[in-house]
């Protein structure tokens, strides 16, 4: 276990809790990660890459460096034929997050998430899914996890089944347990989303929330239907796309341009703005969300906007943007660098 302050003390205190979620779509977007495949041999394959993305949602201020265990089960990695890289590329992802938070005085957390192969009818597949889980859990305590992420989940039964799991073998360690929010308000066994938090919190969990699937436009009115049902700690880390009423999650965006599908490749003429993250972070502050962060679509600038909204100056804040030192856009411009700028942006006096 590491000496800084742990999860439950944080949240008893009324300390809110930033965490950087969002690696798989941003080492993605860097070329390291196959989009569609979507696992995470690149923590065996490019260490160095993950490493380096634990530093700078570290420096961009997240209070948790999350073990990049995302899809590293067995169901996922067979399929790319990596099944026998199981214990290396779990161990090796939670020793590296544990050296890095160490480094920087940080809470770590080992995770898992939904199996893709969960059928609750199926006795069998049960009990394989719950082993699974056990597994990973029983690697999170060995490398020494300050708490457990049970994460991306679209049934309850799947949730609760990892939260079990979590209760039986995690040795005590805390859980935060989000699902996944679709394009129904409802998760695929039927129940409300917002009941089905209060029923994983009813269950033990030490925080219950939303993660991924929806972007903030579309994720907050479940957000603000959750906090009326659930009494404790409420998570929050949307997709960093531009959700809307139309298109609910970021599966379903098109692209402004010709309507076609952008789901998975092409769904950056879509990510949310520094604007609209800063946004979602405010309500979701006014709101009482004390454990906040990003998922699919984060990048380090998008979450210093969420930690900044939450009244914080990490690392990163003095490279936030600052427009009175542009060359063509401070206030005190020469009459040719205003003909130089009125040909870049049009006439922006207005605005600057």
């Amino acid at each position: 276990m590491s000496t800084v302050k742990g999860l439950r003390e944080r949240l008893r205190n009324g300390e809110n809790v930033v965490c950087a979620e969002g690696y798989m779509w941003e080492l993605e977007r860097r070329g390291f990660v196959c989009s569609g495949d979507f696992t995470p041999e690149v923590v065996l394959d490019y260490p160095e890459r993950v490493r380096a993305l634990h530093e700078e949602f570290v420096l961009a201020g997240t209070d948790v460096v999350e073990a990049f265990t995302y899809y590293a089960h067995e169901a996922k990695l067979e399929s790319i034929g990596r099944e026998s890289d199981f214990a290396d590329l779990n161990l090796n992802s939670l020793r590296m997050a544990r050296e890095i938070a160490d480094r920087y005085g940080k809470l770590m957390a080992g995770n898992i998430c939904n199996s893709t192969s969960f059928d609750p009818g199926d006795p069998e597949n049960v009990a394989r899914t719950k082993n699974m889980f056990k597994i990973q859990i029983e690697w999170a305590v060995q490398g020494k996890a300050d708490y457990i992420i049970a994460e991306t989940f679209n049934e309850l039964a799947e949730a609760k089944l990892a939260l079990q799991a979590i209760q039986e073998y995690g040795s005590g360690l805390p859980a935060v347990v989000t699902m996944a929010p679709y394009s129904k308000d409802v998760t695929l066994d039927n129940v409300h989303l917002p009941e089905a938090l209060r029923q994983l919190e009813v269950a033990g969990a030490d925080v219950v929330g939303l993660n991924c699937a929806r972007g903030p436009e579309t994720m907050m009115p479940l957000l603000q239907e959750a906090r009326k049902l659930c009494k404790g700690p409420l998570a929050a880390l949307p997709a960093c796309f531009r959700t809307n009423q139309k298109e609910m999650c970021y599966y379903q965006l098109t692209d402004p341009k010709d309507g076609k599908p952008l789901f998975p490749a092409n769904l950056c003429c879509v990510q949310s703005s520094r604007e609209d993250i800063r946004k979602f972070a405010e309500q979701a502050r006014q709101l009482g969300v004390a454990y906040i962060g990003l998922c699919c679509g984060a990048t380090p600038s998008l979450l210093r906007e969420v930690v900044q909204a939450y009244g914080r100056s990490p690392e990163l804040s003095r490279f936030s943007p600052n427009t009175s030192r542009n060359y063509y856009m401070k206030s005190n411009l020469s009459a040719r660098e205003l003909r130089i700028r009125n040909l870049l942006f049009g006439d922006i006096s207005g605005q600057v």
